[in-house]
């Protein structure tokens, strides 16, 4: 069977932008253009910065807060700086007073003076040079040199103290370049296994002396309750043995007497007993 195929000729699209695409596309670059030219007159400074106003590099004492601002583009550039409380985390290795070796973890809460964010950043830098360049050497020299005058169990015991100096010492130091120091925080010390294990061992040999003083205390305070109720028996003894007297026996005798008077037999015969004769005194 012949089957008859049907060829359809291929259609080109025509691919020639016309006239009217060409000038449209030519308006919308040339918008994009007078928006972008438009938009580099101004400058945002965003909500907790402060913009650092430069002329051909330099920095200005004009110092731009919070909003838009007006600029000339090529001759004016800004440099944005944070005046947001930081957080820096120091970590550094000190030596106690007693020569022991350990690891500090100190939070830094800082920010800089907003009316001299142009001075910071003509002297220093941007926030991450004022850490590198600044903070971290201060920090540590102040923070090895007060740990080197304590001990290990006072830097333990004494953290308010420690907290104290460091941080009267940090704000002094970096007040000079405007620099402030919100809020400092020791927040831990890590010391090296030996150490743990003498610190352990120094506990357990304070628990043992502590129960042997314990016990030798009790043993004292036993032998001293025998002595004195031996020295009240005595006493007692001795003051019975001088209210005694024939009278005071006879009495005694009387009061528990029945009436009865017992038979003592002897050699001689039979006789009453001698009340007087059996209180009779030595």
């Amino acid at each position: 069977m012949k089957t008859d195929v049907i060829v359809k000729p291929i259609e080109h699209k025509n691919t020639r932008k016309t006239p009217k695409d060409i000038s449209l596309a030519s308006r919308l670059m040339l918008l994009f253009v007078i928006l972008a030219l438009v938009a580099s007159f101004f400058v945002v400074i965003n909500a907790g910065e402060r913009g650092v106003l430069m002329r051909f590099g330099k920095v200005q004492n004009k110092i731009l807060g919070e909003g838009i601002h007006l600029i000339i583009p090529i001759i004016n550039t800004v440099e944005r700086l944070s005046i947001r409380i930081q957080k820096h985390d120091i970590y550094t290795e000190i030596a106690s007073k007693d020569l022991q070796q350990l690891l500090s973890d100190i939070s830094l809460n800082w920010h800089i003076v907003p009316e001299r964010a142009n001075i910071i950043y003509q002297r220093i830098g941007n926030l991450d040079q004022v850490i590198e360049r600044i903070i971290e050497p201060a920090a540590e020299e102040i923070i090895k040199g007060i740990m080197a005058k304590y001990t290990v169990q006072e830097i333990i015991t004494r953290r308010e103290d420690l907290k104290k100096e460091i941080t009267d010492l940090l704000i002094t130091r970096l007040n000079n370049y405007d620099l402030h120091i919100d809020e400092i925080s020791l927040t831990n010390f890590y010391f090296s296994t030996n150490f743990q294990a003498a610190v352990e061992a120094k506990q357990i040999a304070e628990q043992e002396a502590k129960k042997a003083g314990f016990l030798a205390q009790k043993a004292a305070q036993e032998a001293q309750a025998k002595i004195n109720l031996a020295k009240g028996e005595a006493e007692a003894q001795r003051l019975l043995k001088e209210t005694l007297s024939v009278e005071l026996l006879q009495k005694q005798a009387i009061e528990k007497w029945n009436g009865n008077l017992p038979l003592v037999i002897t050699e001689k015969g039979a006789n009453l007993l001698n009340l007087e004769q059996f209180t009779k005194m030595p």
